[in-house]
């Protein structure tokens, strides 16, 4: 019985299936966690390749465990549960792009060749996909739902206005005329066509009368009946032997294959039904959250409140006898009287004071020693390196900001949920124990909030009355920011529009065409096979080149999962602005609209062809970057498009474009990129097609990666092409050679092939696919009239990214190496 009708015994199977995933995707954590703490340990330049196993294999392991995460907290319907396995999962995504940017900077390269880690993992390239958590978009939908109503309002109010100004008025004479000229060209061509088979039938009864007709006795038109009908029969059977012969051999799919679609179709209910039952469950949750909550405060909160006062007042005793004087009150932000709840003796808060202080010092005095020594080295001139300069040669992955997150998610699972829970609770249902424990704990924070202030009050009385001690003056903790003395503090934008409403300023960009509705496109419409063969080129010491599988990798990873979660951007590691360099056709905008889609982000579009004509002159550039700026904050998530992003750094402007000045806007774009913080979900994407004409220094400092789009390899096109026709209702039979159109349309971009498909696949030859199978010559002629992308532009490109800062990396990596090598080989003449 299906989930979807509700019965409780499939319910309670599926809810033992996900726990039993659970449970070993917790035994692989654990094995992750202790293959954590070895990378963290130096490792020498020579020993780079393994190095970078590691932590690719260590990527990939990650990855799968992200994909589980998402199917449990998708289906999973315990409400406590689900929130733990919320936090897991963002900890998981969050550790899977801290590890992407190690990758990055041990392969010094944007894609990685992963094949020979996959076939030892025995993985399959589909391991890969980095999996998008479902609730980007799931958790909302409602605030997406009422975006689109109101981009849909202002939009129809456009095109009202827009089809009353520009449409003229039709006179009505003109009107009857070209009604008359319409109908009567439609008349005209019935006639011809009736025309042309009455005299088909006429030349079919001339040619009977002048040959006569031959007359079959019944033996001989049963003879031919008989042969025509066998040699049909004949030919089916031979077609269904050579077709079973083929599958047999794995040169066709079987139909079997396709039967577990259905299956597939068929958990879409389920997994409805489970998201429905989820919302019950958490809908029971939040009512028995808040009673927990009141009836603690009603019935333990003025115990709670009592005991904290007299451990605080035994406080004050203690230190006054101890020390001659009352303490000073801990501060707020360090955790008020948290710290006196923690167990300890004013003896030992006294020997921690004592202790933080003598570390301060330590520190200070190494580093002034440290300091010493290096103006010491520096005045004697030697050239050896310092400890800075070789630690910098050492290989080593910085510590993770959601390593401690993952942990800590790991012993709550351990600790609560690791034994059977579902003989206790089948209904998926609260656990009162484990809720009346947590809330216990906000109570107890509240109240202690309270306290606090009651008992600094009491113990300024306390100071007048026995030590008469005036106030003393509160000496707040210097919050440690991890920055040098010497950088200066970022300035907070001035908001140039406070005076403004939200809604006004977001019906002003949708006006103005600068807040734009996205494509719907799902990420995964982006069709490309993976190189399985990166790992022999570089050992071959041949740069191999992004696929177009690589390249959807890295926009899900960059872009997609970055903006899908405020708890994951907020920690993992900054990235504000990627830059897509490929030619035309690549599919640079689809990958916008895609990001867009899989996150529920609202669209800008800054394109210098899109600010023609539209808020003119300095200060008008400066509004509109700042009003699209802080919408793009307010409204997060959000993605700023420019399109032709080169035209913002041009080296020389070109004539026909100066009316346009394509740079104004670049100077106020990059004070804006540098004020967007942690958290704040806003991604700015450039596409551009000839990154040549900017002045590379600057196009490079406003983008922070710079992801590069060769033309498709065989493997991508051939998936292209199989893709894109099955898309148009084709169905690839052994007429259609594939493989050849794939070979033949080397050069060719996505866009080329799909133009080419749109011509030869018109509505009449859909319809005659019955009668006449696609042949691949017939896709020739249209390939033959589109310009592919020629080798010589692709060098270009590879030249002008070896130019960029990891580029450079690469090169000068390169010329080490081979330095290195000539050396050895040096070396070993010498010896002989």
């Amino acid at each position: 019985m299906s989930e979807g009708s509700g019965h409780p015994r499939a319910r309670c199977l599926l809810s033992r299936a996900y726990q039993r995933l659970w449970d070993s995707s917790h035994v692989t954590l654990q094995e992750l966690l202790d293959r954590e703490q070895p990378l963290l340990e130096p490792v020498p330049n020579r020993d780079r390749q393994s190095f970078q196993y590691r932590l690719s294999s260590l990527y990939l392991s990650y990855l799968g465990l992200l994909r589980r995460f998402d199917t449990l907290y998708d289906q999973m319907v315990q409400p406590q549960k689900r929130r733990l396995l919320r936090r897991l999962l963002d900890s998981v995504a969050g550790r899977v792009l801290e590890l992407k940017d190690e990758m990055v900077r041990a392969d010094l390269c944007e894609t990685h060749c992963l094949d020979r880690v996959l076939q030892d993992l025995k993985l399959t390239p589909a391991d890969l996909e980095v999996p998008i958590p479902k609730y980007f978009v799931l958790e909302q939908s409602s605030v997406l739902r009422e975006r689109e109503l109101m981009l849909a309002e202002i939009l129809s109010r456009m095109g009202t206005l827009s089809f009353e100004e520009e449409v003229p008025a039709l006179h009505r004479t003109d009107a009857i005329i070209l009604l008359q000229t319409a109908e009567r060209a439609r008349q005209g061509r019935l006639r011809a066509t009736l025309m042309k088979e009455i005299r088909r039938e006429e030349e079919w009864d001339q040619k009977m009368r002048e040959g006569g007709r031959h007359k079959f006795s019944h033996h001989e038109a049963a003879i031919a009946i008989q042969k025509v009908w066998r040699g049909y029969l004949q030919r089916k059977r031979s077609q269904q032997d050579r077709r079973k012969e083929m599958e047999f051999i794995g040169m066709l799919p079987s139909p079997k294959q396709v039967e577990p679609l259905g299956s597939m179709s068929q958990a879409c209910p389920r997994e409805v039904a489970r998201r429905l039952h989820q919302v019950e469950r958490e809908e029971e949750f939040q009512l028995a959250l808040v009673k927990t909550h009141d009836a603690l405060r009603e019935i333990e909160g003025p115990l709670m409140k009592e005991k904290m006062k007299e451990q605080i007042r035994q406080w004050f005793i203690e230190c006054h006898a101890l020390t001659g004087r009352f303490p000073d009150y801990p501060d707020a932000s360090l955790g008020g009287s948290y710290l006196i709840f923690a167990d300890k003796t004013p003896e030992q808060v006294k020997m921690e004071l004592e202790m933080q202080v003598e570390e301060t010092n330590k520190k200070k005095q190494e580093k002034n020693k440290e300091k010493e020594k290096e103006k010491k080295e520096k005045q004697k001139g030697k050239g050896k390196k310092t400890r800075a300069e070789e630690a910098d040669t050492m290989l080593k992955v910085l510590p993770s900001k959601f390593i401690p997150m993952i942990n800590a998610g790991h012993e709550e699972y351990n600790n609560l949920w690791k034994n059977p829970y579902d003989s206790l609770h089948p209904g998926q249902s609260f656990d009162p124990e484990i809720l009346r424990r947590e809330e216990r704990k906000e109570v107890e924070q509240e109240i202690r909030i309270q306290v606090d202030k009651l008992m600094q009050q009491e113990l300024k009385n306390l100071r007048l009355a026995v030590d008469r001690e005036k106030e003393r003056p509160l000496k707040l903790p210097k919050k440690n920011t991890g920055k040098k003395d010497g950088k200066k503090k970022k300035k907070k934008e001035k908001d140039l529009t406070s005076d403004r409403s939200v809604d006004s300023l977001f019906e002003e960009l949708v006006i103005l065409g600068f807040l734009k509705k996205s494509e719907t496109v799902a990420l995964k419409d982006y069709v490309g096979d993976c190189l399985c063969l990166g790992s022999t080129l570089s050992l071959a010491k041949k740069l191999p080149m992004p696929s177009l599988f690589d390249i959807r990798q890295n926009i899900a990873l960059y872009g997609v999962l970055r903006l899908g979660s405020s708890d994951i951007h907020s920690m993992a590691p900054l990235i504000r602005s990627i830059l897509l360099v490929g030619p035309s056709g690549m599919g640079k905008k689809m990958l916008v609209n895609a990001v867009c889609t899989e996150t529920g982000a609202n669209l800008f579009d800054l394109s210098p062809g899109n600010l023609q004509g539209k808020y003119p002159g300095k200060s008008g550039v400066q509004m509109i970057v700042h009003i699209v700026f802080k919408m793009a904050r307010l409204l997060q998530p959000s993605v700023i498009w420019i399109r032709n992003a080169e035209k913002n750094f041009y080296k020389k402007v070109p004539e026909d474009e100066k009316e346009m000045d394509p740079k104004r806007i670049k100077k106020d774009l990059t004070k804006a990129l540098r004020l967007l913080s942690p958290g704040d979900r806003v991604m700015l994407i450039g596409t551009t097609e000839r990154p040549q004409l900017a002045e590379i220094k600057g196009l490079c400092q406003t983008y922070e990666r710079v992801i590069i789009m060769p033309r498709p390899d065989y493997a991508s096109r051939y998936v292209l092409w199989k893709r894109m026709l099955e898309a148009r209702g084709v169905q690839v039979t052994q007429s259609l050679d594939i493989s050849a159109l794939a070979k033949v349309s080397e050069g060719y971009t996505a866009g080329h092939i799909l133009k080419a498909i749109q011509s030869v696949l018109t509505e009449r030859r859909l319809i005659r696919l019955s009668k006449q199978p696609l042949v691949a010559s017939e896709f020739l002629s249209h390939l033959a009239k589109l310009d592919p992308v020629s080798r010589e532009e692709e060098e270009a490109l590879k030249d002008w990214y070896f130019n960029t800062p990891l580029g450079k990396q690469v090169t000068k990596f390169i010329k080490d190496q081979e330095a290195e090598a000539a050396r050895l080989a040096k070396e070993k003449k010498k010896r002989k």
